[in-house]
């Protein structure tokens, strides 16, 4: 069955001209559904950095916020405070097509690394800890206008896909696969809502406990009276504090949330343990079941470790209740433990930085977050060998996946939610370029030809496959599968469309504050060109500029590579 897609494919790792047009776009696609024929990948099992254990260095380096993030300056430079925990992920090399045409790996919505940069640089002017810096979140944090599907689409999401130049000195060009989901129906499905509070000591200061307070209490405008809403704390003490209740009994919520106090140390495995519970002691059929974790940090007492946690957390996911992480304040965030514990739970890692961003992570972000259109949504990208060298992929290093997987079902990825966006973005080199030499860059991943049949066309530039499971699926409902291509990359940087130049610039800033060896300061110019433009289109990208002209003197001393 051919299906009509719209295509845009566009990413550069520094920014676009500050160009206005229309970017031309592919259309066609094919619809294998669950074909669960696999390409092969010359044997391998992964090509990037994974992150297999993250209560270890053995994969990535653990970085804390003293070292002053290697910016100019006192370790007050860094954005994150003495004791947050980061683990640093090897970037993505370039990788030869004629080794491995294959890209594989599981979408991300994720918004805590660009929440880290923002309470930095909002409070103190500041860059971030450049082991923080995951480039997709930055991308992703922001909205992107590409085509939704209809109300009555058969597909939950639009695939969008383009290729256009590089305005580096290099000769490479950019793909962009943006994924838009369907808006969320008019008819909200009943919520059962868990809050599993951390009420230790080191909550008690007023970014943490407070905020708690605050957006719980913020939720119950955004719920229904008959949606219900159940609270249990932990310290070193586990505490229902309060059984499910209907959010029409909104005063006894709010007595329960102002009776929480931080005292004591933190049991947080019992605790999950407990939400799990009531979350299932309020489980509604065809609804939405969500534990909803704040915490400032670490569990110190009782599970902790990261591999139990995260088997409990996926055992309860397949039972239907999901969870997301929101972390709160400064110098005690165990970045990779809280998203971790929030992959395997379905759900979306969020910091929460001060009383405005929690009103608005409540108005923007609550429902369509936990309101899921599709799930276990992986991509495979494959690149035509005799058109393209070479190929990385922009961020999503914590989010590989075996090529091998791409048609295994078993394997976890990620959601999407109503109304949400999704952004890739690759530089490749095509077959007519000479491959660029980048000072301290990775070496070219290369290695015997491969030689199975692909699947795109001859003429293809750019096959994207999409696979993934509807909201209601189970473990043994086979996954559905389409696919969109692209035949030709645009040739003139001016077609590329806003959304397309925003991404661009995003994933370049990203790129400098984690000293990647990619980034290139000298385009500074170009993106704050970028950044006062499109500062007019919404207000996230109004606040980012602001927070870029307040961090612009730090982001240029001579100590950021």
């Amino acid at each position: 069955m051919k299906i009509i897609q719209t295509a845009i494919v566009g990413l550069a790792i520094s920014a676009l001209l500050g160009c206005a047009g229309s970017t031309g776009s592919s259309t066609g696609g094919s619809s294998p559904g669950s074909n669960n024929s696999t390409p092969s990948s010359s044997g391998k099992t992964n090509k990037y950095h994974s992150l297999n254990n993250i209560g270890s260095s053995s994969s990535g380096s653990i970085s804390s916020s003293t070292s002053s993030s290697g910016f100019a300056g006192s370790s007050s430079s860094s954005g994150a405070l003495s004791g947050d925990k980061f683990i640093a992920t090897q970037v993505n090399p370039f990788i030869a097509t004629r080794y491995d045409p294959f890209s594989t790996f599981a979408i991300d919505v994720d918004t805590a690394s660009y929440d880290v940069f923002y309470r930095g640089a909002n409070d103190q002017g500041s860059l971030p800890n450049p082991d923080s810096v995951r480039i997709e979140e930055y991308v992703n944090y922001f909205k992107y206008s590409y085509p939704a599907p209809a109300l009555d689409a058969v597909k939950p999401f639009s695939v969008t896909l383009n290729v256009v130049p590089n305005i580096l000195d290099r000769a490479t060009h950019v793909v962009r696969v943006g994924l838009k989901a369907a808006a969320p129906p008019k008819q909200k499905k009943p919520v059962n809502l868990v809050f599993l509070v951390d009420v230790s000591g080191s909550m008690g200061s007023s970014d943490r406990l407070p905020l708690v307070k605050l957006l719980i209490k913020d939720a119950l405008s955004i719920l229904a009276p008959d949606d219900h809403v159940s609270i249990v704390s932990y310290s070193q003490n586990i505490i229902l504090n309060l059984p499910t209740t209907a959010v029409a009994d909104k005063n006894v919520i709010i007595a329960a949330v102002d009776a929480l106090v931080a005292d004591g140390s933190t049991n947080g495995g019992a605790g999950i343990q407990l939400a799990y519970k009531q979350a299932q002691a309020g489980y509604i059929n065809g609804g939405i079941n969500h534990v909803v974790l704040c915490t400032d940090g670490d569990f110190n007492v009782g599970t902790t470790s990261n591999e139990a946690l995260v088997k409990l957390i996926e055992t309860e996911r397949k039972t239907g209740v999901t969870l997301t992480t929101l972390g709160f304040g400064a110098g005690n965030l165990n970045d990779a433990m809280m998203e971790k514990t929030s992959n395997a739970g379905n759900g979306i890692y969020s910091v929460i930085t001060s009383e405005q961003h929690a009103r608005r992570y409540v108005e923007e972000r609550l429902l369509s977050n936990l309101l899921y259109v599709a799930k276990d949504v992986k991509i495979q990208m494959e690149f035509n060998p005799d058109l393209i060298r070479s190929y990385r992929l922009l961020g999503y290093e914590d989010r590989d996946i075996a090529d091998a997987d791409f048609r295994d079902d078993s394997v976890d990825a990620g959601e999407i939610g109503a109304g949400h966006t999704v952004t890739a973005l690759y530089e490749v080199v095509l077959r007519a370029a000479t491959q660029p030499l980048i000072n301290n860059a990775p070496a070219l991943k290369d290695g015997s030809k491969f030689t199975a049949k692909l699947e795109g066309a001859y003429d293809d530039l750019v096959l994207a496959k999409v696979r993934y499971k509807d909201v209601d699926a189970t473990a043994a409902t086979p996954a559905k599968e389409f696919s969109v291509s692209i035949k030709n990359a645009e040739e003139n940087i001016t077609k590329a469309d806003a959304d397309l130049r925003w991404a661009v610039a995003m994933a370049a800033y990203a790129e400098i504050l984690r000293h990647s060896p990619f980034a290139d300061k000298t385009a500074i110019p170009q993106l704050e060109s970028i950044f006062k433009e499109q500062s007019v289109l919404d207000n996230d990208r109004k606040e980012f500029y602001r927070l870029f002209l307040k961090t612009k003197t730090a982001l240029t001393a001579p100590a950021v590579k």
